[in-house]
């Protein structure tokens, strides 16, 4: 049974930008370099689409490459390729407890702070806690210097807290010319699909069916709607939005507590930590439970609806649309 995914790519010279886009990209998924133009990543679901959304990423931009599912016979082992990953992730630790330590020696022992000082320490800390977020998500194997992290910052965030204002959503589209559609999808759904899925069921298209279909190939039906896919989908990932801000936007869904869902559905989705909400690794571990436990998609759609469907109430939703 594979173990890894690897991305194999040619990127042209131009644009220029190009080759330094998709390195920060795939640096944020994790991925480590074993050859020139050859990256790596532990093979589950979710790296596989991290990976075909950097393969497009690139396709989109001239370029060119495969994915592989791969195991190592002979040359680099497992346990090698998994020491570099474990090494790329404690470089990146260390770093991020220097940053923490000299916040930290700026605040005050004992006296309160001013308010004014206050809120510039708050936004720095709250910018650690996002890039340690960011960093676990890519802790594949356990790199020991996330716990001295954690220690740092649990003490800094004891004295503060920041709270992030949300741009609201602009109306795009008529729900009314979207009703009773098929909506289609790729088979194994994940966070972003799962709460994609229930914002349509919910507030765009009660009477909506779902169709989970294979990543690539798949030719759409007359009528069909395609959201969160890889080419040709009517609603998918837009710059830095995921596919459920791509919803809320395109059908100006102004909702305070939808706004939430989608900041948390993007740091769990993106992996940039862009909002820092604190609920977004607990809900990414029951996502990532629900998808463990139930392989069926509509099994998945059941148990997520559920999730956003309480998630909406907590964030002061109505209990019914």
């Amino acid at each position: 049974m594979a173990r890894w995914m690897l991305l194999i790519h040619q990127i042209p010279p131009v644009p220029a930008y190009l080759r330094v886009k998709v390195g920060r990209h795939l640096a944020r998924v994790g991925a480590v370099a074993i050859k020139n133009s050859v990256y790596a990543l532990p093979h589950n679901d979710e790296t596989q689409e991290d990976l075909q959304w950097i393969l497009r990423e690139i396709v989109e931009g001239g370029g060119d490459g495969s994915l592989v599912e791969a195991r190592f016979v002979d040359g680099l082992t497992d346990e090698e390729l998994t020491a570099l990953f474990q090494a790329a992730r404690e470089a990146d630790y260390r770093e991020l407890a220097g940053q923490a330590r000299a916040v930290a020696a700026a605040l005050p022992r004992r006296d309160a702070l001013p308010r004014a000082r206050g809120g510039e320490l708050a936004g720095q800390v709250a910018r650690l806690r996002q890039r340690a977020v960011e960093l676990a998500a890519i802790d594949f194997f356990g790199a020991p210097g996330r716990e001295v992290v954690e220690g740092l910052l649990s003490g800094m965030e004891a004295r503060m807290r920041t709270v992030e204002g949300v741009e609201p959503a602009k109306p795009a589209l008529d729900r009314a010319q979207h009703q009773g559609r098929t909506w289609v999808t790729r088979a194994g759904i994940k966070v972003d699909r799962m709460a994609s899925a229930w914002l349509i069921r919910r507030f765009i298209d009660p009477r909506a069916t779902f169709k989970f279909v294979p990543a690539k190939g798949y030719r759409p039906a007359p009528g069909e709607l395609r959201f969160d896919m890889f080419e040709g989908a009517e609603f998918t990932h837009e710059g830095e939005l995921c596919t459920f801000e791509v919803l809320v936007r395109r059908f100006g869904l102004d909702d305070p507590a939808l706004r939430a869902i989608a900041e948390i559905v993007h740091d769990i989705d993106v992996k940039d930590a862009k909002h820092g909400r604190e609920e977004a690794p607990g809900i990414g571990q029951l996502v990532a439970g629900i998808a463990a436990a139930h392989p069926e998609d509509e099994a998945r759609l059941a148990r997520g609806a559920a999730v956003f469907d309480d998630l909406y109430a907590v964030h002061g939703g109505a209990t019914r649309h």
